[in-house]
């Protein structure tokens, strides 16, 4: 008797999965590197906060590819569907990395703050900020691809840390500017500005993967899709029960289906198997289908 799940994960997402992580770590340990250098040849809090973001992101890009190739292995007696669900563990882990940079750049910029703040020449650190920018923005759009293509909590969240840093990227932009020109006080402003951006990322992320690790439902347009779909299928009655659960990132869905009662067995094995290949192959995210077929007389 077959006690595990007869599946092998897509060798096209492993790869995606792959150049994800190196276009992150490639691109975060630049970035660390040039902004640990002028951060403290400047002194700039907005710089600095931006330092201890990208340092947090080498960290979480490690953890990256630990948790991806994990969840990459192939159904075992451990875990008899797969190991899918360590995705949206990858992204907690990735949010919590982030949190911890935004607690850095607050305390930093704080202290700053009550010192009096300090006026950073434009120049190089403007330079480094708009560079920042610029190559986020590549690495968000290209992971975005990605993780659209593997259907990925965790390159979602890694995507959108990536879209965080170009917005927090140019708030300290815009604070070292200001503390030249206009106050010192700006710098540690931006450096403020620059950790409640990556904590309104943080709460949306924490609630996103909670929702894919505590079996979360579909989405109400996404269950009107399936019943859609279900009740197009010849043979079909109605539907009278409906249960979709996320598994990890991946949808499982239940359900009761009434057909006629007097139908043979070999129609009635026709009814079900077309029910689970339309919804699996035109429902995005659904993994498994599991249909009940009952009879409309005993409904």
């Amino acid at each position: 008797m077959k006690t595990v799940r007869d599946y092998q994960p897509a060798e096209q997402t492993r790869k995606s999965y792959v150049k994800a992580f190196y276009i992150t770590i490639i691109g975060n340990l630049l970035l660390v590197a040039v902004k640990a250098v002028v951060a403290s040849l400047t002194g700039s809090a907005a710089l600095y906060a931006e330092t201890a973001n990208s340092a947090s992101d080498v960290v979480y890009s490690l953890l990256m590819v630990f948790g991806l190739w994990i969840s990459q292995k192939p159904p075992d007696h451990s875990h008899p569907q797969g190991h899918s669900r360590f995705e949206p563990l990858v992204g907690l882990l990735v949010t919590f990395s982030m949190a911890f940079a935004g607690y850095q750049a607050a305390s930093t910029s704080i202290l700053k703050l009550l010192a009096g703040g300090i006026a950073v020449k434009p120049g190089l650190p403007t330079l480094v900020l708009a560079m920042t920018a610029i190559t986020k923005g590549v690495m968000y759009y290209a992971i975005l691809q990605l993780s659209q293509k593997t259907q990925s909590p965790a390159l979602h969240a890694t995507a959108q840390d990536n879209l965080t840093d170009v917005m927090t990227s140019s708030a300290a932009f815009l604070g070292i500017l200001g503390s030249y020109y206009v106050s010192p006080l700006l710098d540690p402003i931006a450096g403020l500005l620059v950790s409640a951006w990556i904590f309104k990322a943080v709460i949306g992320l924490i609630l996103e993967n909670i929702k894919y690790i505590t079996g979360g439902s579909a989405d109400k347009d996404v269950v009107e899709q399936i019943l859609h779909i279900t009740n197009s299928v010849p043979g079909v009655l109605r539907v009278h029960e409906l249960v979709t659960e996320y598994v990890g990132p991946r949808l499982v869905v239940e359900m009761h289906v009434n057909v006629r009662g007097d139908l043979p067995l070999t129609e009635a094995h026709r009814i079900n198997d077309e029910i689970v290949n339309r919804v699996l192959h035109n429902v995005q995210d659904v993994d498994r289908v599991y249909v009940h077929l009952e009879p409309e007389n005993e409904s």
